[in-house]
């Protein structure tokens, strides 16, 4: 691995041992202390000298931030010969590590646990008022500690890298293409593919239901290891998905309108449809969710009024589906879809969803 920074290094009160990861802007190290070398820290150190603004509003964020699935901040110097963000060592693989050994998914018990975690970190940072607005496997650890993968509790899911959370939106989609876009072979992979369609288009100022949006891609990838395409569930690609979960899902990878308000909803709804205990997660037996309200500020022309039947299943659909989510037929008459990935935005989206192309008015 190449890296900017050499082991040995002192950095505060720290000395670096060994690099754990690299980015497209900076690096983490472990580290120890100078004098009792049992305690260990993570160090965050930039590589890129426009990261250091990020370096320092992640610290100025998250170092108020008190919650066991956030990663704790425990010093900052933006202004140091070295810039340096201190943080809590968790010891563990990233989401994305543990889904590149499980390619399939992971265990539903396993996933609604992780869901539980991130989204009690978020719904502390948001009320807050702090928004992550990158949200993908890469910034989720998993305080392992060398146990099983089975035996992980709610509390050791951290999330991390709050740096994008207040950045500019247009430096952001910058940032976000330019580290996303695997220019060898042109596949979309990281920060874009999660980011929310309102987000990337700059229509709305951000808010937390972005950040919803990135949850719903995540569930889809803990469940079946991939990330979603057109109006695919989770159960589509796994049967043993519960129907609780395809619909969360729905509900949090769809348009602003139609998306789960904020974090607290979303705990609700796991807690209502699979109870509190996480063993539950696998059965069937489940209640319906409550509809979501319209945002007031959308023009009625634009909202997705649940007035529409699937004429295969006969089952409530939204007005403007192209196809059915519960049996996947074809609803209506004439199909758009993206000329670059091949997948089915909405009948309003100016871009993609899923690759960002600029997409022509619909006849």
């Amino acid at each position: 691995m190449s890296t900017k920074y050499e082991s040995g290094l002192r950095v505060s009160e720290y000395v670096l041992e060994e690099c754990v990861g690299t980015g497209s802007f900076g690096e983490v190290w472990r580290a120890k202390h100078h004098m009792w070398p049992d305690e260990r820290v993570a160090v965050k150190l930039p590589t890129e000298p426009e990261y250091v603004r990020y370096l320092r509003r992640e610290g100025a964020m998250v170092h108020g931030l008190r919650h066991p699935n956030i990663i704790r901040v425990m010093g900052i110097d933006p202004y140091a010969e070295n810039p340096y963000l201190v943080m809590e060592l968790v010891e563990g693989p990233s989401l994305r590590e543990v889904l590149r050994e499980n390619p399939s998914g992971l265990d539903i018990d396993t996933v609604v646990t992780i869901m539980r975690g991130l989204l009690n970190g978020l719904k502390t940072a948001h009320e807050a008022n702090v928004l992550h607005r990158d949200i993908k496997p890469g910034n989720i650890m998993l305080h392992l500690s060398g146990k099983p993968l089975e035996q992980l509790n709610e509390e050791d899911v951290k999330v991390g890298d709050f740096g994008l959370g207040v950045g500019d939106p247009d430096m952001l989609r910058s940032i976000a293409q330019s580290a996303s876009l695997n220019r060898d072979d042109n596949k979309l992979v990281g920060t874009l593919a999660y980011m929310a369609p309102e987000l990337r288009d700059g229509d709305r100022k951000p808010d937390q239901r972005c950040d919803l949006y990135a949850v719903g891609v995540v569930l889809f990838e803990l469940l079946t290891g991939e990330r979603p395409a057109g109006a695919e569930l989770p159960g589509t690609m796994r049967s043993t998905v519960p129907p609780a979960l395809d619909e969360i899902f729905r509900r949090l990878y769809t348009r602003y309108e139609r998306r789960y308000e904020s974090a607290e909803k979303v705990l609700e709804d796991l807690d209502r449809r699979l109870g509190s205990d996480k063993k539950s997660a696998a059965t069937d037996d489940v209640l319906p969710l409550p509809p979501l309200p319209c945002d007031p500020s959308i023009p009625p022309t634009r909202r997705q009024a649940a007035d529409a039947t699937c004429r295969a299943c006969g089952k409530s659909i939204q007005a403007h589906d192209q196809f059915c989510i519960h049996c996947g037929v074809q609803v209506t008459e004439k199909i758009r879809q993206c000329p670059q990935c091949n997948s089915y935005p909405g009948p309003h989206d100016r871009f993609c969803i899923f690759c960002g192309t600029s997409l022509p008015a619909m006849a």
